[in-house]
């Protein structure tokens, strides 16, 4: 009798709890389209706080902003991910985000770190670069880019694709790869001798790597702005894994422009608690070491773990160029319409 007794209460009790057990509280993430994360991963951290959460996709990593800024008295989310360091100044300015002095900062090296205020904290990096196709330079006998100069030469007139920087993030970034290698006086001649060199311009990154790139599609240009992480991707989704990536990234002699992408709690979230818990999440190892193979960027935790696909065929740039993002801020529109004049017009 009494062994039954305590069967039926533990019952009761089970049964009890599951009644009156809190609903997990929603927190949502404003971003870009871009933007992945495992399933898995997610279910750790919403397990571990009893909370759900919800992704907000709001087209690129600009227009994302744009939807957050305006948005402000009213905003759409709880946390803001994808302001990279093109946008970081803008971002700061419009004062939609709250300081966060995450005990994880220890883990992410310093030049990463480029609010002093923590409002913006960095999550992950990627250098945006050349990227050649092996096997066409193989075959034509050609040697492949080491540098910026040389897509400028005779042999290499009609090989180059690139992103228009005032629709695309990577060719921004490339954009701006010019300004840190040649200086804002001599940028333009070298724009200007790509154009007479035959530079192949499109509006977007998909458009050029899978609709031009010789490595990735039926097109007829070897050589394409990309990430030094590329050849890590093109080996990772092969369906037969090849020993060598099939291409190569071309990041020194400041070839290679760094993005690094922030989240931030924004202003006027009513889950506090809870956002500083996930940008906590965000930064720790679980999720640090979920970012290469979903959006094949570096993790900015010095401490996590790369896949192996990245330790052996992904690289970054020891000396990429370097431009402060108040430079960006003030001067981007200026850049944009001078490329544009001198490339497109």
């Amino acid at each position: 009798m009494k062994k039954f007794f305590m069967i039926f209460y533990t019952i009761f009790i089970v049964l009890t709890s599951l009644c009156f057990a809190e609903e997990p509280v929603e927190i949502i993430i404003m971003t870009h389209d871009s933007f992945s994360i495992s399933r898995q991963t997610a279910e750790v951290f919403e397990k571990a706080n009893n909370a759900k959460l919800r992704f907000l996709k709001t087209g690129d990593a600009g227009a994302a902003l744009n939807q957050a800024i305006l948005s402000k008295n009213n905003p759409m989310a709880d946390v803001f991910f994808g302001v990279d360091n093109t946008f970081l100044s803008r971002a700061l300015k419009s004062d939609i985000f709250e300081p966060y002095n995450s005990g994880l900062l220890e883990t992410i090296p310093d030049e990463l770190k480029l609010d002093p205020q923590n409002r913006l904290l960095p999550v992950d990096f990627g250098d945006v670069c050349l990227n050649y196709d092996k096997k066409w330079f193989a075959q034509k006998g050609i040697k492949p880019p080491a540098e910026l100069n040389d897509l400028i030469k005779p042999e290499y007139k009609s090989l180059t694709v690139v992103e228009n920087p005032a629709t695309s993030s990577p060719g921004l970034a490339f954009l701006l790869t010019t300004i840190g290698h040649f200086g804002e006086k001599a940028y333009l001649d070298f724009w200007k001798s790509m154009r007479a060199n035959d530079v192949l311009v499109t509006d977007g990154w998909k458009q050029a790597y899978w609709g031009h790139f010789t490595a990735a599609s039926k097109g007829n240009r070897p050589i394409v702005v990309s990430y030094a992480s590329s050849p890590a991707a093109e080996v990772h989704y092969a369906e037969k894994k090849p020993e060598q990536a099939p291409t190569a990234a071309v990041t020194e002699n400041k070839s290679a422009f760094r993005q690094i992408e922030f989240a931030g709690i924004l202003k006027g979230t009513k889950n506090m608690a809870l956002a500083q818990k996930l940008i906590d999440f965000m930064l720790d190892k679980t999720f640090q070491e979920d970012i290469p193979l979903q959006m094949f960027v570096f993790p900015a935790n010095a401490s996590a773990s790369l896949p192996d696909v990245f330790v052996k065929h992904a690289v970054t740039a020891k000396s990429p160029s370097i431009i402060s993002p108040q430079d960006i801020q003030n001067k981007r529109e200026i850049w944009i319409q001078a490329w544009t004049q001198a490339v497109l017009r």
